[in-house]
C-alpha cells in the first residue's frame, strides 16, 4: 500500500508487479466502494505478470474525504497525478459504474496516456434533469443519514439476489464497502456525478482497443447502455455477463477475468 500526496489530499493506493510486462492495468471503482472490490482482478491479473495499479478515489476508503462536490475531472485528474507519481506514462484504464464515467472523463482530458479502455456496467449519457435532482436528494440523504439504509436498499441492485444467496461473502464485501464509505464523500460525488456532461460525442474518438462488460440484470446501467458504447466505440467488444447485476467483477469473476485476460492479450505489445 502506498499513498500520494496531492495539494491537501491524499490517495491512498496499491501498486501491484510494479516491474510487470506490458501496459498497467489501472482500474477506478465504483459508488460507495473502494479499491478493494478489484481484489479478483488484481489477483487473477497479477499473476500472469502484468502491472495493476488500484486507488481510493478520494472520498473513498482510505483516501482524503473532501466534502462538497467532487465534478468527475477532478477524480481523472487525481488519476493522472497519481500515474506522474509513479512515473508511468501510459496505461489501459479500466472502471465500473462511475468509474467508467471517470475513465471517459480521464480520456476526454488525456487520450494519449491510454493504449486501451475497459468499461463496465456504466453509461455515456449526460445526466437527466430528473437524475440530478435524484442524486442531489440522496446526497442530502446521506449526509443526514449516514450510509447503513442506503446500502440494505440497493444491496439486491449491485448483486443479484440469486448471487447473494450463492455468495454471501460477496455480499457482505459490497455491504461491507457501502457501510464504511465517508456520507461526506459518497454525496460530495454524487453532487458532482450529478453535473457530469455527454461523453457520446468523445467516446466516438476513442482509437485504442475497448471492451465493454455489463452484467444482463444491471438495473442502473441497462445492457442498452452497453450496446449504446459498443455502436459508438470503433471496433469495442462486448461482453454480456449471464445471472449478474451491477457488479459482474465480483458475482462471475471467472467470467469476468476471463474476458479481461483475453482483452489485455489482445492489446498490440500487451504481452
Amino acid at each position: 500500500m502506498g499513498t500520494f500526496i496531492n495539494g491537501r489530499i491524499t490517495i491512498a493506493y496499491d501498486d501491484h508487479n510494479p516491474e510487470g510486462t506490458g501496459p498497467p492495468l489501472v482500474l477506478v471503482h465504483g459508488h460507495p466502494f473502494d479499491r478493494s472490490m478489484w481484489a479478483p482482478q488484481v489477483q487473477h491479473v497479477g499473476r500472469h505478470g502484468r502491472r495493476v495499479i488500484v486507488s481510493d478515489l478520494r472520498g473513498y476508503g482510505r483516501s482524503t474525504v473532501v466534502p462538497g462536490r467532487t465534478p468527475l475531472r477532478t477524480f481523472a485528474r487525481d488519476i493522472a497525478g497519481l500515474l506522474d507519481h509513479l512515473g508511468v506514462e501510459q496505461i489501459v484504464l479500466g472502471g465500473l459504474s462511475v468509474g467508467g464515467q471517470i475513465v471517459m472523463e480521464f480520456h476526454r482530458l488525456f487520450p494519449d496516456r491510454l493504449r486501451g479502455l475497459v468499461l463496465a456496467d456504466t453509461a455515456p449519457q449526460a445526466e437527466t434533469d430528473e437524475g440530478r435532482r435524484a442524486r442531489n436528494a440522496m446526497a442530502d440523504r446521506l449526509l443526514q443519514e449516514g450510509m447503513g439504509g442506503y446500502a440494505e436498499e440497493v444491496l439486491a441492485k449491485m448483486v443479484a439476489p440469486a448471487n447473494i444467496r450463492r455468495s454471501p461473502a460477496v455480499a457482505e464485501h459490497v455491504l461491507g464497502m457501502m457501510r464504511g464509505t465517508s456520507p461526506d464523500g459518497a454525496a460530495a460525488a454524487l453532487r458532482g456525478r450529478a453535473e457530469r456532461p455527454d461523453y457520446v460525442a468523445s467516446l466516438s474518438r476513442v482509437r485504442v482497443p475497448t471492451l465493454i462488460v455489463v452484467g444482463d440484470g444491471d438495473e442502473f446501467t441497462p445492457i442498452g447502455d452497453a450496446r449504446l458504447m459498443h455502436q459508438i466505440i470503433p471496433d469495442s467488444t462486448l461482453v454480456i455477463v449471464e445471472g449478474a447485476a451491477h457488479m459482474p467483477n465480483l458475482e462471475a469473476p471467472a467470467e469476468f477475468n476471463e474476458a479481461l485476460s483475453a482483452f489485455l492479450d489482445s492489446i498490440p505489445g500487451g504481452q
